[in-house]
C-alpha cells in the first residue's frame, strides 16, 4: 500500500489508472513542471530484490534517453523509501489489448499500427536497447491513431532477472508473445522483439493467438516446436503481401525473419501498396519434431537413465548436409568466374544513394507534397480525423523523421481532415441555457434563432443538423428558440352577444370564458355585461378571458348602499363588493406611495345601487412587476393582483426552487410593464 502521496516533493499521485503484475500505475501531477504524467510504482516483491533493483536503474534510465513520436517518453526514475517507481508521458488514448476487444481490426489500420511499432523499434534497436516484452498491453494508440511503445526499462530488466530467477523451468513473463529463443533462455537480439511483433500483428488480423495451451509451458513449448502458423489468404480477407510478412516474422530461426524493424516497415508499405504480390515465400522452419530438452530440465531425485538395449540415439537432422552442399555449390561458382571472367563470380548488387527522411509534421498537405518530391521521395496520403491538428496538414509520418531510406522510397503522410464526426445529442425541449452548455460541452458551437410558439418562452423547439445525426466536432448548431406565444391586443366583448364574441376570440386565439352570469337591468339577456381584461392590453395567445353575461333585470328592483372603499387593499375591496352582489371592475393609477389600495371609486359611496350593478374601482399601482420569488402560487396571484397584473399562465420546473414555491416570473421582477397586462408565474414543481 502506498501511504506518500507525493514522492520526492514533486510527483503527485492523483488516480489509479491500472494494475499489472509487476506495477501499479497512477496518473499524477509533475508539481514542479506542471504537467500530467503516469507514474509506475513496482510491486514490493521486486524492491525487495538488489539485483533487480540495480538493472532496474540501469535500464531505466537507458529507456529515458530514447526520445521518439513511437516511444512513450521515459521522464525520470526515483526511490521513496522502499518504494521504487518510473514517471513517464501520460498517454491520451488506450492499450491496443482493450482495441482489439472487439476483434479483429481492418488490414490498413493493423499494417499503420505495426509500422509504427517498427518505427519506435528500429529507432531503440538503434540506440542499443532491446524491449523483450513487446505485447498489446505494452502499446498504447492516442486518439490520433499515434501508436507508442511503453515499458522499455522495465521490460529488459524483468526479463533478464526473471532468468535468474526461475531457472531450471520455464521464463516468466508475457509467454504468449515470447520468441523461441527467449523461451530457452538463449541470447536475445533485434530479431525476438520482431518475433513479438509478428505475434501481434497475427493477432490484430485475426483477433486470436498462434498459440495457446494449459499453461505457460505447453504455450512455450509450442513457440519452439509446433509449425509456422499460416494466414491463408485465399479463404481469409488478409492479403497474400501482408500474410505473407506475418509467416517471415514468426519463424523459429531467428536468421528465417526478417533482420531490422526497419526492414519490416518497408516490406508493410510495400504491402499496403501492392497487396495481392507476396514478396516473400510462406516457409516453416520449424522442427520435424518437438525438442523438450531445449528447456531447462526440471530436478528429479532419479539418475538419468542410459540409452536401453535396442534403442536408438535420435538421428541428427540433415540439414548440415545442406548447408555443406551448398558451400560447394559456391565455391564452384567462383572457380567459374576465374576462368571465364578472370574476376569471382558474385550477385548483382542493387546500390542506391540514401536519404534522410525530414519531419512534414504540422506542414500543409501541399508543402509536405513539395518537400517530400525535392528529396527525391514518393509521397501517399492517407486522411484522418485530429482534434489537436488542423485540416490539411500533416498529423504524422512514416517513415520517422531522421530514418535512412533509399532514393523513390515512399514516405506516408496522415494528414487531417479536420475534427472527427461525433453524433448530435437531441436537445429539443430543453431550456435555451442548457442546451447551449450542453453542445458547447461537447465542443460544438451555437447559432440561436427565435420564433413566435405555443412552447414555453426559451425552451428549445428545434436543431439543425437533425439530432443524432452525424456532424463534425466544432460545427455550428442552429437551435430555434421559442418566444412564447404570440401577443395581441385584448378586444372589447363588451355589449357583444355570446356567440359573436367566441367567434372573435377563436379568431384571435384567445380564450374566452362565460361562465359568470349577473343580473343588470341596463344590459340585455345573454350580452357580455364586463371582462376582466381591459381592451387593448397586450395578452399572449392561448391566454383565458374572464367575461360576465348579462341575465338582464333582476326579479326584484331592491337597491344596496355602495360602501366606501376608497383606501382598502385590492383584495379587501374586491371581497366586499362581491358579498353585497356587486360586480366590481378595475381601472388603474400610477402612484408610487399608495401601491396596491384603492383611490377611487364610482358609483360614490352611500349611492343606492340596483343589486348586480357593476362597481368600478381605481386602484394605486407603481407600474412595476412585484417580486413574488418564494411565495405559494395563491400569494403570488394576490400579490399580482394588487399590483393590477393579471396572471397569463402558470409554468413549472424541477430544475429550480424548492418546495413548490414561486421562482420567478416573465417578465421578472422590477420590470416596467403596463397595468393590466399578463404576467407568466415559474413555479417549482411537476405542475397539476
Amino acid at each position: 500500500m502506498i501511504e506518500q502521496q507525493t514522492f520526492n516533493n514533486r510527483y503527485r499521485l492523483d488516480r489509479k489508472l491500472g494494475e499489472g503484475g509487476m506495477a501499479t500505475v497512477y496518473g499524477g501531477t509533475d508539481t514542479v513542471l506542471r504537467r500530467r504524467v503516469a507514474i509506475k510504482v513496482l510491486r514490493p516483491q521486486y524492491a525487495a530484490d538488489v539485483e533487480f533493483v540495480r538493472r532496474f536503474y540501469q535500464e531505466a534510465e537507458s529507456a529515458a534517453r530514447l526520445s521518439h513520436p513511437n516511444i512513450v517518453n521515459t521522464y525520470d526514475v526515483g526511490r521513496e523509501g522502499e518504494t521504487y517507481y518510473i514517471v513517464m508521458e501520460l498517454v491520451d488514448g488506450a492499450p491496443l489489448a482493450e482495441i482489439m476487444n472487439d476483434g479483429p481490426l481492418p488490414e490498413p489500420v493493423a499494417i499503420d499500427y505495426a509500422a509504427q511499432i517498427c518505427n519506435g523499434l528500429a529507432y531503440a534497436h538503434r540506440s542499443g536497447l532491446l524491449h523483450r516484452d513487446i505485447k498489446p498491453a505494452n502499446i498504447l494508440v492516442t486518439k490520433d491513431d499515434v501508436v507508442k511503445l511503453s515499458d522499455f526499462g522495465i521490460a529488459r530488466a524483468v526479463s533478464q532477472q526473471t532468468m535468474a530467477l526461475t531457472k531450471p523451468g520455464l521464463v516468466m513473463g508475457s509467454v504468449y508473445y515470447i520468441s523461441p529463443e527467449q523461451a530457452q533462455g538463449h541470447e536475445l537480439h533485434e530479431s525476438s522483439d520482431l518475433y513479438s511483433v509478428g505475434i501481434v500483428l497475427y493477432q490484430m488480423l485475426t483477433g486470436k493467438l498462434p498459440y495457446t495451451g494449459d499453461s505457460p509451458v505447453t504455450v512455450a513449448l509450442k513457440h519452439i516446436g509446433d509449425p509456422v502458423p499460416v494466414i491463408d489468404a485465399d479463404t481469409s480477407s488478409i492479403s497474400p503481401a501482408l500474410a505473407a510478412i506475418v509467416n517471415k516474422l514468426l519463424q523459429k530461426r531467428p536468421e528465417n525473419r526478417f533482420h531490422s524493424a526497419s526492414e519490416v516497415a518497408t516490406a508493410l508499405r510495400e504491402a499496403r501498396e501492392r497487396p495481392s504480390v507476396a514478396a516473400y515465400q510462406i516457409a516453416d522452419d520449424a522442427p520435424t519434431q518437438m525438442m523438450y530438452s531445449v528447456l531447462p530440465p526440471r530436478r528429479s531425485p532419479m539418475p538419468d537413465r542410459s540409452l536401453a538395449n535396442g534403442e536408438e540415439e535420435p538421428r541428427r537432422s540433415t540439414g548440415l548436409g545442406w548447408v555443406v552442399a551448398l558451400v560447394l555449390l559456391a565455391l564452384l561458382a567462383t572457380g567459374i568466374g576465374y576462368v571465364l571472367f578472370g574476376r569471382p563470380l558474385t550477385l548483382p548488387s542493387i546500390t542506391a544513394s540514401s536519404i534522410t527522411v525530414s519531419d512534414y509534421t504540422n506542414m500543409t498537405d501541399t508543402e509536405a507534397e513539395a518537400a517530400v518530391v525535392n528529396a527525391g521521395l514518393v509521397a501517399r496520403f492517407i486522411k484522418s480525423p485530429s482534434d489537436t491538428v488542423a485540416a490539411n496538414h500533416v498529423i504524422r509520418q512514416n517513415p520517422a523523421p531522421g530514418t535512412r531510406v533509399d532514393r523513390n522510397a515512399l514516405v506516408e503522410l496522415i494528414v487531417s481532415n479536420g475534427l472527427p464526426m461525433v453524433g448530435l445529442p437531441d436537445v429539443r425541449g430543453y431550456n435555451v441555457s442548457d442546451a447551449q452548455r450542453t453542445l458547447q460541452d461537447d465542443g460544438f458551437k451555437v447559432k440561436l434563432n427565435d420564433r413566435y410558439d405555443n412552447a414555453p418562452k426559451d425552451s428549445v423547439i428545434d436543431q439543425s443538423p437533425k439530432a443524432r445525426s452525424q456532424v463534425r466536432k466544432g460545427a455550428v448548431i442552429a437551435l430555434v428558440v421559442s418566444k412564447g406565444p404570440e401577443s395581441v391586443a385584448a378586444p372589447n366583448f363588451v355589449n357583444m352577444g355570446v356567440g359573436d364574441a367566441q367567434i372573435m376570440a377563436q379568431k384571435l386565439g384567445v380564450v374566452l370564458d362565460t361562465s359568470q352570469q349577473v343580473a343588470d337591468p341596463n344590459v340585455p339577456d345573454g350580452v357580455i355585461d364586463a371582462q376582466d381584461v381591459l381592451p387593448g392590453t397586450a395578452i399572449t395567445r392561448g391566454q383565458t378571458i374572464h367575461a360576465t353575461v348579462s341575465t338582464g333585470a333582476p326579479a326584484t328592483s331592491q337597491t344596496v348602499a355602495v360602501p366606501s372603499l376608497v383606501g382598502m387593499k385590492y383584495k379587501d375591496a374586491v371581497q366586499q363588493l362581491q358579498t353585497l352582489g356587486f360586480q366590481p371592475a378595475i381601472t388603474f393609477s400610477t402612484q408610487a406611495d399608495r401601491n396596491g389600495t384603492i383611490v377611487g371609486q364610482d358609483p360614490p359611496p352611500g349611492a343606492q345601487v340596483t343589486g348586480g350593478k357593476r362597481v368600478t374601482l381605481t386602484l394605486s399601482v407603481n407600474g412595476e412587476v412585484p417580486d413574488t420569488e418564494g411565495e405559494t402560487l395563491q400569494q403570488a396571484q394576490d400579490t399580482l393582483a394588487s399590483y393590477g397584473y393579471q396572471v397569463g399562465k402558470i409554468q413549472y420546473t424541477t430544475t429550480e426552487g424548492a418546495n413548490g414555491n414561486v421562482v420567478r416570473t416573465d417578465p421578472m421582477a422590477g420590470s416596467n410593464v403596463t397595468p393590466g397586462s399578463p404576467v407568466t408565474i415559474i413555479v417549482n414543481g411537476t405542475g397539476p
